[in-house]
């Protein structure tokens, strides 16, 4: 039997989303086309957006699609910086934290390197956890040249939640609009942009139980941006290009169940989540969880496995079925030391020797049985391999 516990890199698309995204790629037209057949189409985009609106508890005018998460915070991360500082040249400081997805950090270092940008990064304590007295106090001394904040909901590898309420307090007190990449969030715990005090806000489908290359980027109607695509005016003049959508339906229907069903699966999945915490403790005395035991994501569980190569350990497992993840999946195949665990302040050994194990909609308590058989030869082989390069 094969065990996947790797939902936070991609999770199955749900049957019924499925078979509405298959009907619906059999429709015939273009969404910005004026004759019957796109005009069909565009209303079923529209009403996938008012959908997806509910779900994210934003107004529908506030939804644009996107081909996916990356493309959503790219959008947001340059699209603010560029606005602000065509408003103000002095405001040229993104604030953020070296523990973001490099989805995140990756647009910020371009601007840095093409467009002037100067980076603050937040510390972050050993549990993960941002300093917000250091953000509020640099904010009261630095904040008229501050282009924009951002952070993510819940932290991608570690699970560990931010307060994105305390940030928008401390920014919009002086107009800084604050961004966050919910990707690794949307679906696991209640989010409600109209009351997040958010500029804009990242989501992806895949994540949820929608299919790959669709995501959103919710933006307030207050908040102005700068576009990275020219070419139709789609999306509010912030997105051209042809709108993908068979995809934003099947999207809005993998939210909707989502959302529907969040205060049931939440209970589930935390309940095979620190049984999961519980077990690795027990076969695996080497293994230290990483960041606080209840906020967190509920289906996010991350160890470290101390004299261990995480590496190892996913490929030891991955010869017994189970999948497992070393960090985020999104790197295109490039191992090495976590950047979210460096950033806690955990030594290089320590952050090559991680597993992040996450469950989802078809994850259960015989998953957590698997595990708890398969790992402790795992973690024996890996520490009779030891750390690459010997490693301390």
């Amino acid at each position: 039997m094969n065990v996947y516990l790797d939902h936070a890199a991609t999770t199955p698309i749900r049957e019924e989303v499925l078979e509405s995204y298959l009907h619906f790629l059999k429709e015939l037209g273009n969404p910005s086309s004026v004759h019957s057949d796109g005009q069909q189409v565009r209303r079923a985009l529209e009403e996938a957006r008012e959908s997806l609106a509910r779900s994210v508890d934003c107004n529908r005018s506030e939804v644009i699609f996107t081909s996916g998460g990356t493309e959503s915070t790219n959008l947001a991360i340059k699209g603010l910086y560029w606005q602000r500082r065509e408003e103000d040249q002095d405001r040229n400081l993104i604030i953020s934290a070296a523990t973001e997805h490099h989805a995140v950090l990756d647009p910020i270092e371009w601007l840095v390197k093409h467009d002037g940008a100067e980076v603050i990064w937040l510390p972050v304590d050993n549990m993960g956890v941002i300093d917000y007295p250091f953000l509020e106090d640099f904010l009261t001394e630095n904040h008229a040249r501050v282009a924009l904040i951002t952070l993510m909901y819940a932290n991608n590898e570690t699970g560990v939640i931010t307060d994105i309420n305390r940030v928008t307090a401390a920014a919009n007190s002086y107009g800084i609009p604050v961004h966050s990449d919910a990707i690794a969030t949307f679906g696991h715990i209640p989010i409600s942009f109209k009351d997040s005090g958010l500029a804009a806000l990242s989501i992806s489908a895949h994540k949820i139980g929608g299919p790959v290359g669709v995501g959103a980027l919710i933006v307030s109607r207050s908040t102005k941006m700068v576009s990275l695509i020219h070419g139709g005016g789609q999306e509010r003049g912030m997105r051209s290009g042809t709108m993908n959508a068979p995809a934003a339906k099947a999207f809005a229907l993998a939210a909707e169940i989502a959302v529907n069903e969040l205060e049931s699966e939440t209970a589930r999945l935390t309940e095979i989540r620190d049984e999961l915490i519980k077990t690795v403790e027990q076969v695996a005395p080497v293994a230290k969880l990483t960041g606080d035991r209840t906020n967190r994501l509920p289906n996010n569980v991350h160890f470290v496995f101390e004299g261990c190569s995480g590496d190892s350990l996913l490929f030891l497992l991955d010869q017994q079925g189970i999948s497992v993840s070393t960090g985020s999946a999104c790197q295109a195949g490039v191992n090495g030391p976590s950047h979210v665990l460096l950033a806690m302040g955990r030594t290089e050994a320590q952050a090559n020797g991680c597993l992040r194990m996450t469950i989802g909609k078809n994850s259960s308590m015989a998953d957590v049985q698997a595990l708890r058989n398969a790992l402790p030869s795992a973690v024996e082989a890996a520490l009779r391999a030891g750390m690459p390069g010997g490693e301390k």
